[in-house]
């Protein structure tokens, strides 16, 4: 009896004794995230891989000083809804929404909640009033560069990679305000080229293999695809079928470049989202998404596939192979 009194006087000493510090953190509330993403969950996917090295980077550690509910959409336009919903029930600290489609679902289910986006147009869309002030509960990163975009660059590199190309096709959403502005910054670029720009709208549940092959039998010299499901969901798969038709393509996603596609010219995606775990932190430490501006994807970065290259036929010119962030051979 008397050992079991020492010892339980010891055990009351030695919490007493904790600094005060140390209590605090004991008891303090794990911050909460939820995040939702319109692709698959297969392949530790760049868009989660990001956002968790910006955590790290910044002292979060899962599992123990930060907890984040993961929902994918696995690229289906029908789960995005009750996903969000899901994440939304969880009255989280903190929601992150990548892409248009989870963007726009987490915008119409909550005003109160801190929601931190990475969209191609985030202004054009609706979802913040300005760049500088995006009012509201919504901040993030766009992927827009400019009001110039990166249509425009994309189709130059591909026209320099295949100088032959005379009929470009352009894939794009038709009711997506950067898609549209991209269709339209590539018909001006090409008339300056001399290159015919064959629009190619798709939508959501389109098929990429039939899609594809549609471009092929129509003889088209080349494609740009811009960065949207279903691709955004299937760029290994793209890429292959890109092979397969013998298209030289260009995208803003590196994936399909990586997998077959030619050349790859955008945002540099692991940095975007990474860059959305800066402001989660500073959003839990009580900033105001509508006090802190939305910023613009800023490392570019240039993907060559000369195995695709060699497999279509063509040669890469050594000022894009100069230039090229990585090369693929």
């Amino acid at each position: 009896m008397l050992r079991l009194c020492a010892a339980a006087f010891l055990a009351v000493g030695a919490t007493a004794a904790w600094p005060p510090a140390t209590r605090t953190q004991q008891s303090a509330k794990v911050p909460r995230i939820g995040w939702i993403w319109a692709g698959p969950s297969a392949g530790n996917p760049t868009e989660a891989a990001g956002f968790r090295h910006g955590l790290n980077e910044l002292g979060y550690i899962e599992g123990q000083n930060i907890a984040v509910d993961y929902r994918f959409v696995e690229d289906r336009n029908d789960r995005i809804a009750d996903q969000a919903t899901g994440l939304v029930q969880l009255r989280p600290d903190v929601l992150v929404a990548l892409g248009d489609g989870p963007v726009r679902a987490v915008k119409s289910l909550t005003t109160t909640i801190p929601v931190v986006v990475m969209s191609g147009d985030p202004v054009g869309a609706g979802f913040v009033a300005s760049l500088a002030r995006p009012g509201g509960n919504i901040t993030g990163v766009s992927m827009m560069q400019g009001a110039e975009g990166l249509a425009g660059k994309r189709l130059e590199l591909l026209k320099d990679a295949v100088p032959a190309a005379t009929r470009i096709a352009l894939m794009f959403y038709p009711d997506a305000p950067s898609t549209l502005g991209s269709l339209a910054q590539a018909e001006q670029v090409g008339s300056r080229l001399g290159v015919v720009i064959r629009a190619s709208p798709m939508q959501p549940g389109d098929g990429i293999e039939e899609a594809i092959a549609a471009l092929a039998r129509e003889g088209v010299d080349g494609v740009d695809i811009e960065p949207i499901r279903p691709f955004t969901g299937y760029p290994r798969e793209t890429g292959e079928l890109l092979l397969k038709y013998r298209i030289p393509a260009i995208s803003e996603l590196r994936r399909i470049a990586e997998s077959g596609g030619l050349l790859s010219y955008g945002p540099n995606l692991f940095d975007a989202t990474r860059r959305q775990a800066y402001f989660v932190d500073r959003i839990l430490k009580g900033a105001k998404p509508a006090d802190l501006p939305v910023e613009q994807a800023t490392k570019l970065e240039l993907v060559v596939n000369v195995k695709a290259a060699h497999a279509l036929g063509l040669t890469i010119p050594p000022l894009i192979l100069a230039r090229a962030d990585e090369v693929i051979e």
